[in-house]
């Protein structure tokens, strides 16, 4: 479908159509490697483990020219014991290199400058030790979430700026909170949206996409709490979390907010710019470009209302959902929640982030597991059960991609 304006189809063919791009259903996609002599880049059909020990294939593709700065740029930091096992991840690497332009000196004084904030704000461990218990108060008046993904797979986070009762926010909560709130949530992506959509592609997932709904924005209302939050929120993002951003979608861009954007444009690193696209409210047929109509808010043009979850940008839909496994990292340990009996749609068992350690109750994780497999056609190579790192996981997805 070309998403075009007016471009649409009915929610029984949505399953369908979600399916048939992702290889999911009766016929799966097999991955063959190619010669490693053809072409500029290396494919290779892999084998990822995450911190829970369990493994799923995606594919992967990286220039060899990529491969030689990263393992030059892993030596340099090894040799100078900066190169802790949690980040020791060759595309997180990449990534840095990557935003610095594949100048090693330059990306390791990025990557010390991480590693320093990390420890500082308490980042490894935010996602277990953070609770924004105001969260649900400061969605009422900053709504805000991610909601499924788009036609590559990407996680789609969506912010309804024009919204933003400033007010009110600063009420339920403070901006050093609402930070700390930005920081978990990215951690939350990298530690189980962006592997979740990736086992769910069958390929490397590190970046999102975000729709920011600017109606209403105008200097008037663009106050001094916004702007210091919104820049910090920026510097966190471009510093920390470099070359996350797949695309940004500015939507009912008047000409209040691009008198803003004009002002706000210059803080920003280039680099990230030109992956942003100012819209004005002719924006329905470019979302539908990029996003499926049964996996966008009907309030931005598609079908979906999430009416079960208290809408979609309460609802935190996604591949990550139906199977949330939690790669909550304390050292190289992970917890999830034993939560087997709760079941969307009465057929997917869920295993939930909490208390279920790896190291004291891996059988009780592996039959969470085998109940997800079973009923969602989960393909695994089953090694010993007392063993959850044995688990090959073979079929073409981690979770089936349903519409509401």
């Amino acid at each position: 479908m070309s998403g075009g304006e007016g471009s649409s189809f009915d929610d029984g063919n949505c399953d369908d159509q979600l399916r048939r791009r992702n290889g999911i259903g009766i016929f799966k996609t097999v991955e063959r490697e190619p010669s490693n002599g053809a072409g500029n880049s290396l494919v290779k059909t892999i084998t990822k483990q995450n911190d829970l020990g369990i493994s799923f294939t995606i594919k992967e593709i990286r220039g060899p020219v990529e491969l030689k700065f990263v393992n030059a740029f892993r030596q340099v930091l090894i040799k100078e014991n900066l190169l802790p096992a949690l980040h020791d991840d060759n595309l997180k690497l990449l990534r840095f290199l990557k935003a610095r332009k594949f100048d090693i000196e330059k990306a390791k004084c990025m990557w010390t400058t991480m590693l320093q904030w990390r420890r500082d704000f308490g980042t490894d461990t935010i996602i277990k030790d953070f609770d924004f218990h105001e969260r649900d108060k400061v969605l009422q008046n900053y709504p805000q979430g991610y909601h499924g993904t788009d036609k590559e797979g990407r996680p789609v986070y969506i912010e309804r700026l024009g919204l933003m009762n400033v007010e009110k926010l600063l009420e339920v909560t403070t901006l050093d909170r609402y930070v700390k709130y930005h920081v978990q949530e990215f951690e939350k992506s990298i530690a189980f949206r962006f592997p979740a959509c990736s086992v769910a592609a069958k390929r490397h997932i590190d970046r999102s996409v975000t729709i920011l709904d600017v109606e209403g924005v105008s200097l008037r209302n663009f106050s001094k709490p916004v702007r210091e939050v919104i820049l910090r929120l920026q510097k966190i993002d471009n510093d920390f979390y470099p070359e996350t951003l797949g695309e940004m979608f500015v939507i009912n861009a008047g000409p209040g907010f691009r008198l803003i954007w004009n002002i706000l444009k210059p803080f920003l690193d280039p680099e990230t710019t030109s992956k942003i696209h100012v819209l004005g409210n002719n924006y329905k047929g470019k979302l539908l470009e990029i996003i499926d109509e049964c996996e966008l808010p009907d309030f931005l043009g598609g079908s979906c209302t999430c009416e079960n979850d208290g809408g979609c940008l309460m609802s935190d839909k996604g591949p990550w959902r139906k199977l949330k496994i939690s790669l909550m990292n304390c050292g190289r340990e992970a917890e999830c929640l034993d939560n087997t009996a709760e079941c969307l749609d009465n057929k997917v068992a869920t295993l939930d982030p909490a208390r279920l350690s790896v190291g004291g109750n891996q059988e009780k994780m592996v039959r969470c597991c085998e109940t997800y497999a079973a009923e969602t056609g989960f393909e695994c190579e089953e090694g010993t059960s007392s063993n959850v790192s044995s688990y090959i996981c073979h079929c073409p997805v981690c979770e089936e991609v349903s519409c509401t």
